[in-house]
């Protein structure tokens, strides 16, 4: 009796193993296409409009506008000197990039894509960039300065500075009158109310370390944050700031997206892969596929509509951080 019972456990254990084997060998997400772009700089963040049905993608000094039912360029925002990230204010017809070299926000016309004002902060190298709908605000993220500057969407004017108490990265806003930021050299998880301007809550994200993307499951009430130092993608429980399960994911991860209707998590890492994690329920993930991209493609976006992702990238220099000329992409992947 004993000996079949251990035998019943090998097999159900070997069976158990395979099937996760299968799971995670499985293609979910499949490429698409590549949209060649112009220019030669560096890049960062990728945004979309859902509204408009467009594609902004930081490059350089420049934004690279692209339309998502075409998946065609359509036009280029210039004239700044470093760009990170784009947010989306559909409400105010307007768009907000984030200038850290010239420690500006820079506003245009969702419609034209013509530049309206660029507005000046006092923080030092905004980074992250992210709207509030509760509040009407923009958010400027510093990485140098270690605060947020606050514009106000509709007077395109600073309204005042949320003390941050470390580096702070990604940022996703609830609409309810809360900020999400993670701290990089912190490990930890901010909470920012945005009628006060000023945080109300720091929450420890360990095992996570070196915090970078964020998203949000609003109905479930989780946040995902995905940390480069243990190469995890970390579930935290929005209402008490616990950590509820830590998923293994690729190296160098830098952004993470979170579809609502298929359940998946996105999280984009430098190692030449994006790791696909399925979410059973709110406290329970297992990856799906590890999809093979191209080294440095970390940053992404998730177009909710169609459910595609679209990962931003250049071929290099060997040993260096040069662009090579002419191969900067987009490449875009579909479930299969």
């Amino acid at each position: 009796m004993h000996i079949r019972k251990i035998t019943l456990l090998f097999l159900s254990a070997m069976f158990t193993t395979m099937a996760g084997l299968r799971a995670q060998s499985s293609e979910v997400y499949v490429l698409d296409k590549k949209i060649q772009l112009p220019g030669n700089s560096g890049f960062d963040y990728l945004s979309i409009d859902d509204v408009n049905r467009r594609l902004y993608v930081s490059h350089g000094v420049s934004v690279n506008v692209v339309d998502l039912n075409t998946e065609q360029p359509i036009g280029e925002i210039t004239g700044m000197q470093g760009v990170h990230g784009i947010a989306v204010a559909n409400d105010l017809n307007k768009g907000f990039i984030s200038d850290g070299r010239d420690d500006a926000v820079v506003v245009f016309d969702l419609k034209t894509l013509t530049k309206i004002t660029t507005v000046k902060v006092t923080g030092k190298g905004p980074d992250a960039i992210a709207y509030d709908p509760f509040s009407h605000q923009v958010f400027a993220f510093n990485g140098e300065s270690n605060n947020a500057s606050v514009i106000d969407g509709s007077s395109m004017k600073q309204v005042g500075t949320v003390d941050l108490g470390g580096g702070p990265e990604f940022a996703v806003p609830d609409g309810k009158g809360k900020m999400y930021n993670n701290l990089e050299d912190k490990n930890s998880l901010n909470v920012i109310d945005t009628k006060a301007l000023k945080v109300i809550n720091n929450y420890p994200l360990a095992p996570c370390g070196r915090p970078t993307g964020l998203a949000m499951d609003a109905a479930n009430n989780r946040l995902f944050t995905v940390c480069r130092e243990n190469k995890g993608m970390s579930v935290v429980d929005i209402a008490t700031g616990k950590v509820i399960t830590t998923v293994a994911i690729g190296a160098g991860v830098d952004a993470v997206a979170y579809d609502p209707v298929t359940k998946y998590v996105f999280c984009s890492n430098g190692d030449g892969t994006t790791t696909i994690i399925k979410q059973n329920s709110a406290d329970s993930y297992d990856v799906v596929q590890t999809l093979q991209t191209q080294v440095r493609a970390k940053t992404l976006a998730l177009d909710k509509k169609t459910h595609k992702i679209y990962l931003s990238v250049a071929e290099f220099q060997q040993g260096t951080r040069n662009v090579l000329p002419n191969t900067f992409t987009v490449l875009v992947y579909k479930m299969k």
